[in-house]
């Protein structure tokens, strides 16, 4: 294909329904977690939350309290999963260095970062709150 010729792919996934759309989607969902799993800081953390979402329903008092608990859990995994994917997307545009590729993926980390205090100060409170 020229550069001048225009793009006729058709991504397949925009023309299902119904629950063959679901079906392919929720596999899409597999493989991004997978894809996910190869990143050291998205493993370190699921592993954390293998003991943590337990320790949840354990620590609170209330299902506010555990929503809240595992809630926070699953919310730096899933900024994890963001984040992830805009450096990967970064990456695909190319290997040089320039300010907005920098300043997206600075940008997710800092989310990262932001949501890992939040959890952190969700269970430190917690804690305290049971021990105190």
């Amino acid at each position: 294909m020229s550069p001048s010729e225009p793009i006729t792919e058709v991504n397949v996934q925009k023309t299902r329904r119904g629950f063959s759309r679901v079906w392919h989607a929720a596999g899409y969902s597999v493989e991004g977690l997978r894809a996910g799993w190869g990143e050291t800081a998205f493993r370190q953390e699921a592993k954390l939350a293998i003991f943590m979402i337990p320790a949840s329903f354990w620590l609170g008092n209330t299902w506010v309290e555990v929503a809240l608990l595992a809630g926070s859990v699953l919310l730096v995994m899933v900024v994890e999963l963001l984040n992830t994917g805009i450096e990967t997307a970064i990456d695909r545009i190319g290997p040089e260095w320039h300010d907005l590729s920098k300043r997206a993926k600075d940008m997710g980390s800092a989310a990262v970062l932001i949501s890992l205090l939040m959890s952190g100060g969700i269970w430190i409170a917690a804690l305290w709150n049971k021990f105190s």
